[in-house]
């Protein structure tokens, strides 16, 4: 694929379709110069999709909820058979992480060099640590964190660091929206 089929999102990122599905993405959102997505990708509001990442729904759906960020080169894709990729709202998903076939909900944390695997499920606020491999069909409970590889359960979440993921998750929106102002200014 090449540049010249893409469209530029809002940032320098690229938009490609694929089998004639372009993705969907609000206008507030920050799509980072590097970035490429493709296919049946929705992104909600203010979510940030950081420098080199890939977003390829090409043979299933990918749905990002708001003010999501996905961090420096991570890869989220889905597999074939109809596994698709859901994200919710507020998650945070660290740098060089890759989601494949996964359902992440609200608040949710993928740490740093992550990995999910197809049908795996992190619920509401749960966290898989830096370098961790969450396997195929495995399921983060509310508040736990798991890690390990193979990601297995340490502990509940603390409210401490349930705080401490939200003010992260609002940080980044917040720096996306200042990098989004600077790129359209720049347009101009």
């Amino acid at each position: 694929m090449t540049d010249e089929i893409g469209k530029q999102a809002n940032g320098g990122g690229m938009l490609y379709p694929f089998n004639g599905i372009w993705p969907s993405i609000t206008d507030d959102c920050f799509i980072a110069p590097g970035a490429r997505i493709i296919g049946d990708v929705h992104i909600g509001a203010g979510s940030s999709i950081w420098f080199n990442v890939v977003i390829r729904g090409d043979v299933g759906k990918i749905r990002i909820g708001a003010r999501t960020n996905i961090q420096d080169g991570s890869v989220v894709h889905v597999s074939s058979g109809g596994i698709h990729t859901t994200i919710g709202d507020d998650v945070l998903i660290g740098h060089m992480a890759l989601i494949h076939g996964t359902t992440i909900d609200n608040g949710g944390f993928v740490g740093f060099n992550a990995a999910t695997m197809d049908n795996s499920h992190i619920k509401k606020n749960g966290m898989l640590a830096a370098g961790s491999l969450l396997s195929p069909g495995k399921v983060i409970g509310e508040a736990e964190l798991w890690m390990g590889r193979p990601a297995k359960f340490k502990r509940n979440l603390d409210a401490e660091m349930l705080v401490n993921n939200a003010k992260g998750s609002r940080g980044y929106a917040e720096i996306a929206a200042e990098y989004l102002d600077e790129f359209q200014n720049i347009k101009k």
